[in-house]
């Protein structure tokens, strides 16, 4: 005999699209089974959105570890942690330009991770990147694109585990794109000076992202769309940082309405080791430290993200005025279909753990899993 299902009522729930008012959501051992009106069954109330958690497709580190300094299957767990806290269920593990052995390491310690709850498998950003736009990735280890890192992605997709490699068109052969294609990665175009019609080649061989959008990559002039403006006029999904310091909110604000499709922009964080640890690490031997919320290397330079995918949201609804259930699709279903792991934008079969609920302000006061463990 079937447990019936506990209801909770929720002011709003996200389901993957639009935010529904009216419904209540069904549990039964702490997974959803089902949506229905509230008018229908006895719910408990909650104030607030109830919504799948969210997806951050770029992470280099989180709860005290950077990847590149520890590329163990242990530090993605420990990442996963600490970001779990502030409402992102699932991540992809992101190696920066760095010596072979470590990329090597990496990809080793996904592949022994690729059951993890949370860990969707690994993001390769660089080394094969523009030496004129790596930003704090260390120019000794940027090279061409190689034959060695084509056989990690390989592997990697040989065992079933998600790729994304970031990749300039200036690091790239003809017929390589479309090799790592044919693999099954996911090619996207970042850290790059390159002219449009260099962008259009690499989109025309698979490519299918953006890195960062804004963020190093050549801009756009009135005779010369670059990197940045032939990203916002392609049809390919843009990742971006949402934290204020990054990107002016008023051109992220331009950039969203101006693209020629819908749901192809979505938050990643790309978080350093500081959130959910220390407010500094060490990268490369050099120290990097949190500075009015900014990750500032000894140039007082960029030096990474220290923003959660929650705050991103929030900012993006609260500043920039974005409606509310596009903000929850950039950060849940539009990375989940990049990924190809569009089970995390549902509500239907997740687990309790993996839905929060948000408050006023649009950041996490709880997820539903610590609703149910309270008294009603």
């Amino acid at each position: 005999m079937t447990d019936a299902p506990l209801w909770l009522c929720p002011d709003l729930v996200f389901d993957g699209q639009s935010l529904q008012p009216g419904l209540a959501v069904g549990m039964v051992g702490g997974v959803v089974t089902g949506l229905r009106p509230a008018s229908e069954v006895q719910a408990r109330r909650v104030a607030g959105v109830i919504t799948p958690g969210y997806i951050d497709l770029q992470v280099n580190g989180g709860g005290g570890v950077m990847l590149n300094n520890q590329p163990t299957p242990q530090a993605m767990a420990v990442m996963a942690a600490a970001l779990r806290r502030f409402g992102t269920v699932a991540i992809l593990p992101t190696v920066i330009t760095d010596a072979p052995e470590v990329l090597a390491k990496a990809v080793d310690a996904v592949l022994a991770a690729k059951a993890m709850p949370g860990i969707l498998g690994l993001h390769i950003e660089g080394p094969h990147i523009s030496l004129s736009r790596r930003g704090t990735h260390a120019a000794e280890f940027v090279r061409p694109l190689d034959d060695v890192t084509i056989a990690h992605v390989k592997r990697l997709r040989d065992a079933g585990v998600a790729v994304m490699i970031t990749l300039a068109p200036e690091a790239v052969r003809p017929g390589q794109v479309a090799q790592l294609v044919a693999l099954g990665s996911i090619v996207s175009i970042g850290h790059s000076d390159a002219a449009e019609a260099d962008v259009l080649a690499m989109l025309a061989e698979g490519a299918s992202c953006f890195t960062h959008l804004f963020n190093a990559m050549s801009p756009m002039q009135g005779r010369a769309p670059g990197v940045t403006g032939a990203a916002i006029n392609s049809t390919a999904a843009c990742g971006f940082i949402c934290d204020g310091h990054h990107v002016a909110d008023a051109m992220l604000g331009l950039a969203i309405r101006a693209r020629p499709q819908p749901d192809r922009m979505f938050l990643v964080s790309d978080c350093m080791s500081t959130v959910g640890g220390a407010d500094s690490f060490v990268l490369y031997g050099q120290e990097i430290q949190v500075q009015g919320g900014r990750l500032v290397n000894a140039e007082g330079a960029l030096a990474g993200a220290h923003v959660t995918m929650a705050e991103s949201v929030s900012r993006l609804i609260t500043v920039l005025g974005i409606a509310p259930e596009q903000a929850l699709r950039m950060a849940i279903s539009v990375p989940a279909a990049v990924i190809g792991a569009q089970a995390l934008a549902q509500i239907i079969g997740r687990r309790a753990e993996d839905l929060l609920v948000l408050g006023a302000d649009w950041l996490p006061v709880a997820t539903c899993a610590e609703v149910l463990a309270t008294a009603p």
